[in-house]
């Protein structure tokens, strides 16, 4: 790992860029600020102030790993979801074998911190980009890149920007997940004919295919399960027609947040190859997991003995006005919440260091900066509270804050975690 590039994320000033931290913490380092052990609640934050559950973020990293080790697959936690290089170094020393991202810039920052291996869950065909990751395989022995590729025209354009280059980038065949899913060879011959036009480059090494069964049409397990199959089976055949010579393991891949227990069953029968098969699983959002989408979605609901996520995210917002007795508003929105699966949901009231249940109080819309509450007769709401927001979906939860105190059970703040987006 960039240690060193770590170390610097600590000697970062505080100052008026990150939301939510103390005003008189000004001018200190993150480290410092970190030293103070301050609380949340009573150590100068203000409201909104987004933070992680030290305790819950530890039992999410332990699960996980102990998840692919039990199932036999190797593990590369897609890096899109908090873009946070001091939770990359954590999932790495919690057995991941690198780290999944989904654009170049995000390869950029996984680079800088010392990230060794990349799978980059996506279609590269920028000049610019390829230049850069082809330098960068050149500089460094140990780094490997894997890419999709998904369409001849793809491989040319690969191709024409990695002449004359060293090393050849691992490329794998994105198999789609149907008819009207996202990206990926539609089927099973165009896949085909793209690891052919790998095979005809120098640039280029096909290491395997991949694809992503969180796209499946009206997924169900059923069908989730009939396009993994279709995907190990591709394996198979391209491996059969010698596909894969060049290859030092052949990688297979899939497993979003919703489906991967699908997965696990299904890579367990993949067949002995003529190479040692990487069963590479890529979910995210475990990280933080959430309240709502992926807490609704995730696998571990169908499979309750493995274990289950916590989710570890909370907003805290302030009551700033209480117009009747049916309605308040807290002086978050959109800004600081994700909102695209889903409203927050109002969990605690904190008043005077006391914390109970929000009975009778839900989120009903948002705007910029203010949260629309509704009020039964049943809460107990005033100006001045702090509420605690529960939040959907971790990927536009991490985008809206730079840094973001991890605090333990009793509001200590241990330390921040910077992002990168």
């Amino acid at each position: 790992m960039g240690t060193e590039s770590l170390a610097e994320l600590a000697a970062e000033r505080v100052d008026h860029r990150f939301k939510g931290l103390p005003p008189d913490a000004e001018g200190l380092t993150v480290g410092e600020l970190a030293a103070q052990r301050r609380n949340l609640f009573t150590g100068g934050f203000t409201t909104p102030v987004l933070a992680l559950s030290a305790e819950r973020l530890a039992h999410n990293l332990r699960l996980m790993e102990t998840y692919a080790e039990r199932h036999g697959l190797a593990f590369a936690p897609h890096g899109k979801t908090p873009m946070a290089p001091q939770l990359f170094q954590r999932q790495i020393e919690h057995g991941a074998w690198g780290i999944t991202l989904a654009v170049p810039h995000q390869v950029r920052v996984a680079r800088a911190f010392g990230i060794r291996r990349v799978f980059l869950a996506n279609e590269l065909v920028d000049p610019a980009a390829l230049r850069w990751i082809a330098a960068e395989l050149a500089a460094d022995p140990d780094f490997r890149l894997v890419c999709y590729v998904d369409s001849v025209r793809g491989v040319e354009l690969m191709d024409e920007a990695l002449a004359g280059t060293e090393r050849p980038l691992d490329v794998v065949v994105e198999l789609a997940a149907g008819e009207g899913a996202r990206t990926g060879a539609r089927t099973e011959a165009e896949c085909v004919a793209v690891a052919e036009a790998v095979a005809a480059t120098g640039t280029l090494r096909l290491a395997g295919v991949a694809g992503y069964e969180g796209e499946v049409p009206q997924a169900t397990p059923e069908r989730v399960t009939a396009w993994l199959r279709r995907l190990v089976a591709l394996a198979v055949d391209l491996d059969k027609a010698g596909r894969f010579d060049r290859a030092e393991e052949i990688v297979v891949s899939a497993g979003g947040s919703a489906w991967f227990d699908a997965v696990a069953d299904v890579f367990a029968e993949i067949p002995a190859l003529s190479r040692p098969v990487l069963k590479l699983l890529r979910s995210g959002a475990y990280v933080s997991h959430d309240d709502g989408h992926y807490s609704r979605l995730t696998p571990f609901n169908r499979v309750p003995a493995e274990g289950a996520l916590e989710p570890a995210l909370r907003l805290w917002a302030q009551v700033v006005s209480r117009p009747s007795p049916e309605q308040a508003f807290v002086n978050t929105g959109k800004r600081d919440a994700a909102y695209d699966l889903g409203l927050p949901l109002a969990q605690v009231v904190r008043r005077g260091g006391t914390e109970r249940p929000a009975t009778g109080v839900s989120v009903t819309a948002l705007s910029d900066q203010h949260a629309w509450l509704r009020t039964t007769d049943e809460a107990d709401v005033e100006v001045g509270d702090w509420v605690g927001l529960g939040l959907s979906h971790p990927c536009t939860s991490f985008d809206k804050w730079q840094l973001i105190p991890v605090a333990e059970a009793d509001g200590t703040v241990v330390e921040y975690i910077r992002t990168f987006f």
